[in-house]
């Protein structure tokens, strides 16, 4: 299957494909762990203190997390997010674009969303990618090779 073809749910609770949030239009779509985390937060605030340019260049800005719809309305709430945020609850999408994977901490291993970030054409196709990021910084990062991709 087409990672296209995979189902997310949106801020307003609706089920859709990823094609009907992604196609026709550049996207960074970026793969966080967890709400109202350290490092999710400042990613998240990062992104959406730059949203305004990626959308002066024509790009959106989602995040993807397993959280729910509600956890994302109260994140976006909490931290004033202006970025989409998508729920991917059983983790297909993660999978499918090499977001998910094992992890380490405290000396236990496990499985999990691996921060990640990907910009899509209009077409769909990942054009650039970044896998296991810092946090912190990031979204700058990723607007400079938003705007090496566009020229």
């Amino acid at each position: 299957m087409n990672f296209l073809d995979l189902k997310v749910i949106d801020e307003d609770g609706v089920e859709k494909p990823l094609r009907d949030v992604v196609l026709g239009r550049w996207t960074v779509l970026y793969f966080y762990p967890k709400d109202n985390t350290p490092g999710c937060t400042t990613e998240a605030k990062e992104f959406s203190e730059l949203l305004d340019e990626f959308e002066r260049l024509g790009v959106q800005v989602v995040g993807v997390s397993r959280d729910s719809q509600r956890s994302h309305l109260r994140f976006k709430e909490r931290h004033g997010l202006r970025v989409r945020l998508l729920s991917d609850p059983g983790a297909e999408l993660h999978r499918a674009l090499g977001a998910w994977g094992r992890k380490k901490r405290y000396g236990k291993e496990y499985e999990g969303a691996v921060r990640s970030t990907f910009i899509l054409s209009p077409g769909g196709e990942v054009v650039w990618k970044k896998v296991n990021v810092r946090a912190k910084g990031h979204a700058a990062k990723v607007l400079e090779a938003v705007k090496d991709l566009l020229g």
